[in-house]
């Protein structure tokens, strides 16, 4: 019997940029209503200033800072009032020293004042005087031009996955069209003579596909998108005709089982049957997930995900992730929590291990427990909430110990 010559995580990864990162992918142009979770394709540059002229952050009074300076609830400065700022219209009246005018949130300056002084420090005596009780300093209650983004200034980067935020920035900029990415295309394949899809009726001895769509929830939440969901037996012949389409119609093709040693499992002969360098790695120092297979297949990345659907999603997590961040650009954004583990947990010297566990808070500390069982077990997925990380030369954690867990 064969035996994988397995590698470790940082090794696959190096191997993943070396032959992968420069997968070229198409960029397209889309409203801003259309963008959310799109990936940028470039730079975003400001072309105004934002605000672009100096305003209010309260409900108050425009004045000149030094005519405030000594005041107090004893001995209050008197003021003029000249006018009053409207909302969305430009300031065309000024001050001089002894004079303001009211401005709302929001509102222009005059070019003369250079602070706002709240209402509720102000007292109105009549319809053209007000008494102000509280110094302020110069640029206090004000947002100036620019303050907020500078005209020709980088505000969102190549590689930003946009969210709520940043289409807020993106409005404000004016900015209708951007342009990002094209969704990475994906084929994925389950294999087995023992995979049925939901339509089918569970015969005894048959196992519903739960990779398959498994998979694919986490490809559209990638940003991806997927061209072809499949099931193929244990058929060379098959096999390799739907690698084949999956090759011409996607960027990446994913295999779902089928990447062990055993008899009947083809998909390292069916990656090596291709134009290409072929199988690239055979088995990686990962627990779960050491039967992972990936291959280049005419300038294609085929990659063979094991089939128990705990391993498949955590190699998929580790590796597919980690390559469509290398190929977009994407800088990587992992959320994690510090927690503590509550109880002796093992692992497996010499493998990197992923261990599920769930999270309780208890006292206002997260506390992490680990959720043994089997790796074909879905349910494991269901009731953890993330995995912990042991590196290969560690041996396992101690009870109490401060650990970070990855979120899923």
């Amino acid at each position: 019997m064969e035996f994988f010559n397995v590698m470790s995580v940082d090794e696959v990864k190096n191997i993943l940029i070396n032959n992968f990162k420069n997968i070229k992918i198409e960029t397209e142009k889309v409203t801003i209503l259309d963008c959310y979770e799109r990936v940028l394709s470039k730079d975003i540059a400001s072309q105004i200033n934002v605000p672009d002229f100096n305003r209010s952050t309260v409900d108050g009074y425009a004045i000149k800072s030094n005519d405030s300076h000594g005041c107090s609830d004893c001995m209050p400065t008197f003021l003029e009032v000249t006018g009053e700022v409207n909302m969305g219209q430009a300031v065309d009246i000024d001050i001089k020293n002894g004079q303001c005018i009211y401005v709302p949130t929001g509102g222009m300056l005059p070019k003369s004042a250079d602070s706002v002084i709240m209402i509720e420090y102000v007292e109105k005596l009549d319809e053209s005087t007000i008494a102000i009780h509280k110094p302020i300093s110069t640029g206090e209650n004000v947002v100036y031009k620019g303050d907020d983004i500078k005209e020709n200034q980088v505000v969102l980067k190549k590689g930003k996955k946009i969210n709520s935020q940043d289409i807020g920035v993106l409005a404000s900029l004016g900015a209708y069209e951007i342009e990002v990415y094209k969704s990475i295309k994906f084929t994925v394949i389950s294999t087995g003579d023992e995979i049925i899809d939901l339509d089918e009726n569970l015969e005894f001895g048959k196992i519903r596909d739960i990779n398959g769509y498994a998979i694919c929830s986490l490809i559209k939440k990638l940003g991806g998108s997927v061209v072809k969901k499949s099931i193929v037996k244990d058929n060379y012949e098959l096999l390799k005709e739907e690698v084949s389409n999956g090759i011409k119609n996607s960027d990446i093709v994913l295999l779902s089982g089928g990447s062990s040693v055993g008899t009947r499992d083809y998909t390292h002969d069916v990656i090596n049957s291709f134009d290409g360098q072929g199988v690239l790695v055979h088995g990686v120092a990962l627990k779960p997930g050491k039967p992972t297979i990936i291959g280049e297949c005419e300038n294609k990345a085929v990659i063979g995900l094991p089939g128990h659907p705990v391993s498949a999603i955590i190699v998929f997590k580790i590796f597919i992730e980690y390559l469509v961040n290398q190929i977009l650009d994407i800088k990587e954004t992992t959320y994690t929590v510090d927690a503590i583990i509550n109880t002796n947990l093992h692992s497996s010297p010499g493998k990197k291990t992923y261990q599920m566990v769930s999270l309780e808070e208890i006292a206002n500390k997260y506390y992490a427990k680990p959720m043994f069982g089997k790796s074909s077990m879905i349910t494991l997925l269901s009731k953890s909430c993330g995995y912990i990380i042991i590196d290969e030369d560690c041996e396992g954690l101690y009870k109490e110990q401060e650990i970070k867990v990855h979120l899923l």
